[in-house]
Formats: C-alpha cells, sequence, structure tokens
C-alpha cells in the first residue's frame, strides 16, 4: 500500500508539471538535544529560529524582508536562519507559493526553511494527499517542537 502510495505521489507532482523529488527529512534522525541542519554555519556569530504560522502572504513577506535584512547586515556566513512554517503558516513553503523565488534565492545564501510533518498530515487528510512542497524545505517532525529544540540551543526567537 505504501508503494502505491509513493508512486501516486510521483504520478501527481508530475501531473502537476513539476519534477518528482524528495524534500531532505530530519524525520528519522530528529533527535531533540542534537538538532542538525541542512547547512551548518560553523562561523555564525548569531543564530535566529523565525516562526510562520499564519496564512497570510503579507505576513511572508514581512518573514522574508526580516530574514534578507538579517543577511544584509550580518553576511550569510555570520548569521545562521531558520525558518520554521507550520499551521497554515506552512502554505508559504508550498510549491504553488508566491513567493517561491525568494525562498529559493535565500535558501541558496544558507538559509534553512522547514515544514512540519504534522500539519502536513492534516493537509494530507483533507486534500487527500500530501501537500507538495518547494523542494528547499526540510520535514520536520513538529514544527513547535523543531522551534523549541532551536531555542534551547541559542537560537534567538522571531514572531513577525
Amino acid at each position: 500500500m505504501k508503494k502505491l502510495y509513493r508512486l501516486g505521489l510521483v504520478c501527481l507532482a508530475f501531473a502537476l508539471g513539476g519534477v518528482a523529488h524528495a524534500n531532505p527529512s530530519m524525520l528519522k534522525s530528529f533527535k531533540f538535544d542534537q538538532p542538525s541542519y541542512l547547512q551548518p554555519h560553523p562561523f555564525a556569530k548569531a543564530h535566529v529560529v523565525i516562526q510562520v504560522d499564519q496564512d497570510n502572504p503579507q505576513r511572508w513577506t514581512l518573514v522574508l524582508n526580516n530574514v534578507q535584512n538579517m543577511l544584509d547586515y550580518m553576511g550569510t556566513d555570520k548569521i545562521q536562519i531558520v525558518v520554521v512554517g507550520f499551521g497554515p503558516g506552512l502554505k508559504m513553503l508550498l510549491a504553488n507559493s508566491p513567493d517561491a523565488k525568494r525562498i529559493e534565492s535565500m535558501a541558496a545564501e544558507g538559509v534553512e526553511f522547514d515544514a512540519c510533518h504534522n500539519t502536513m498530515e492534516a493537509m494530507a487528510r483533507k486534500l487527500g494527499h500530501m501537500p507538495v512542497l518547494l523542494p528547499q524545505p526540510v520535514i520536520v517532525p513538529a514544527g513547535v517542537i523543531r522551534i523549541v529544540q532551536l531555542e534551547q540551543h541559542g537560537f534567538a526567537y522571531i514572531k513577525p
């Protein structure tokens, strides 16, 4: 049954005009006491986690503007930024996001975008299939747990 489900997801991705891809995932490797990152920043002097929990494109613009301002001020090698989308805010990280180009560009500069798996499963129950994410987001078990994890490891918390 799982193989049929995966095959269905691949077919759906092609039907939507996209290339099937697998997002990076922390589902099996997540250890609360040992955070991992898609791109480590060994020389970062500042570490920030930003919460996105609203289905509000104006709020998403504010979040991404904040991220860009921090990158411009600190430099990409001096700051580590993780943006965590969950609940209605996960829509910012979906394949049809109006902010796809900005997210792609910021991810290329080292910003990590995390997608809440709990929210993805809740959306799948309503949609009948797992939501299709942009290629950049890392799937984490739970968005709020990821935020707590990062805060406990010295990240400053921001909720615009």
